[in-house]
């Protein structure tokens, strides 16, 4: 069966729709945010972020033979030596103690000239940023501002 099995084709052959993630990816990579569509955001989104897991592992790997071999892995899909240089040297550790969730996505308007479609400005989070928490209800809702001011009363 094919549950789940579901890619975004982007309209395009494979081989253009590999082609062109790889050059998505390696302009997010290099400049750390790209503005694009809404589709191809949201295909970027999990291809950019199993070569940053890949390059997350080759850090941690223990045998050299394991790092090179995660990184060629990582260039057989994005090719592009100096964007994978780049993100297995200096910009993993960016992204070391984050269990996931390396991009963002933010929809933009749409597109003035031509076909009118969804823009999405995709970017590569920050190393400090805890992403968004949602309150647990009502109650801690109203008990975390309870709790900031406390402390500041007390310095005072």
């Amino acid at each position: 069966m094919r549950h789940q099995k579901h890619r975004s084709s982007l309209g395009v052959s494979r081989e253009h729709r590999e082609a062109l993630l790889s050059n998505l990816a390696t302009g997010l990579i290099t400049h750390g945010r790209i503005q694009t569509t809404l589709t191809k955001a949201k295909a970027l989104r999990p291809f950019v972020e199993k070569i940053i897991t890949k390059a997350k592992q080759a850090a941690a790997a223990t045998e050299k033979k394991d790092s090179v071999h995660l990184r060629r892995l990582a260039l057989a899909k994005v090719r592009n030596e100096e964007a994978i240089a780049l993100l297995f040297n200096e910009k993993y550790k960016e992204f070391a103690n984050r269990a996931g969730g390396y991009t963002r996505i933010y929809k933009l308007s749409t597109r003035r000239d031509g076909d009118a479609a969804p823009m999405a400005l995709i970017e590569l989070v920050k190393a400090d940023d805890p992403g968004y928490k949602k309150a647990k209800g009502r109650k801690a809702a109203e008990a975390a501002p309870a709790a900031e001011a406390a402390p500041a009363e007390a310095q005072s």
